[in-house]
Parts: C-alpha cells; sequence; structure tokens
C-alpha cells in the first residue's frame, strides 16, 4: 500500500511567510541605511568642496596683495591701503576676485562677514583704482550667505600671529596672513583647516 504522501501545513507555510517577510523587512532596512548614508556623504562632499572653491578664491586674491601707497578721503598725504582685523581684511592686491571689463593694475578689495544686517556670510566688495575712497566706495561683487565663520590673523616679523594688524605702527603688511573658514550647507557644518598665504612682494612703505 502506498504510503500518504504528506504537504506542508498551515502553520509551517504562515512561518516560512513570516520569516521571508522580515529577510525582506532587513534587506530594504539596509537599503535605506545605506541609501541616508550615501545623501549625508554627498552634502559634506558639496559642503567641503564648496567651501574649498571659496577660500582657494580668497588665497589667491591675497596673494596678489600689493603694498600700495594712496590717500583716503580728504587726507592728501598717502597712506598704505591696509586694514585687518579678525573679520575683515581690506587691501590692494593685482589678482582681483572678480576681473574688471578692462585690463587694470590695481583693485581695492574688501572680505567681510556680514557687513550688514540685509547681507549675511561672505560678502566681497572691490573698486578699481586710483580712488580717493577705494574701501568705503567698493561695491558688493559677491555675497554668500552660507559662510558662517571668517578669520583672519597675521603674521609679523618676529614670527607670531596677531588678531589684527596696524599699518600705522608698522609701514609695511604682515609677512602672511591666515584664513579660516566654516559654513552650513543644506544644514549641514563644515569647517575647513586654516590655510596660510604668503606676502610674496615687497612690504616696505
Amino acid at each position: 500500500m502506498r504510503r500518504r504522501q504528506r504537504g506542508f501545513t498551515l502553520l509551517e507555510l504562515l512561518l516560512a511567510l513570516a520569516i521571508v517577510g522580515a529577510l525582506v523587512v532587513i534587506a530594504f532596512s539596509g537599503v535605506r541605511i545605506a541609501l541616508a548614508a550615501w545623501r549625508q556623504g554627498e552634502d559634506r562632499a558639496e559642503a567641503h568642496q564648496h567651501l574649498r572653491g571659496v577660500v582657494l578664491s580668497l588665497a589667491r586674491s591675497v596673494s596678489g596683495m600689493y603694498p600700495y601707497n594712496g590717500p583716503r578721503g580728504d587726507t592728501p598725504t598717502p597712506e598704505l591701503l591696509f586694514t585687518g582685523t579678525e573679520s575683515r581684511l581690506e587691501f590692494v592686491t593685482q589678482a582681483a576676485p572678480f576681473p574688471a571689463s578692462i585690463p587694470v593694475a590695481f583693485t581695492a578689495v574688501v572680505f567681510a562677514l556680514g557687513d550688514t544686517d540685509e547681507r549675511r556670510g561672505l560678502v566681497i566688495r572691490q573698486r578699481v583704482l586710483p580712488n580717493r575712497s577705494p574701501f568705503t566706495d567698493a561695491e558688493v561683487v559677491f555675497n554668500d550667505p552660507t559662510l558662517t565663520e571668517l578669520a583672519f590673523s597675521y603674521l609679523d616679523d618676529s614670527g607670531a600671529w596677531q588678531s589684527s594688524w596696524d599699518t600705522e605702527a608698522t609701514k609695511k603688511l604682515p609677512r602672511a596672513i591666515r584664513v579660516n573658514v566654516g559654513g552650513t550647507i543644506g544644514g549641514r557644518g563644515e569647517t575647513l583647516p586654516p590655510i596660510t598665504v604668503s606676502i610674496r612682494v615687497g612690504s616696505e612703505q
């Protein structure tokens, strides 16, 4: 006599389906976590690349700095056009951040962080020289609200870093300028290591 062939019971089928469903949920959860991590990595890379592009543009202009002497306002006596504080840098460069439509030798440039209530983040101003009010009359050419940190420090002849630079006392440019930047893009903050730019031209007045 043939033995009756035995199939799966309903309980066994339910257990098998439950196990398969759990494996599918685990697999899809892993995929979601991987996609979220990938998106976070992309956002961080984008923020890092954006800040790197900004700091390289700043460094290029600072590296073209020149010890330009000219009058300020109504004062007839020329002076070294340079002012450096921790959050603001005014200088003359041969490498303007945004070149003029005509060939120009020198451009007055201002780097500042949120110089007005309407403009937050990095603000770049520039004006073609000669001009009696090179920094106060400089026009805004760039505003990046994603940049939330901007700090400058200045290297003196003794090798010490200063938070500000007094041209009236030193009568020359600093030996180097260190730039620190940080920003927020898509809710993610990013801070770059400081970059040091040497002032290659002669700095004596």
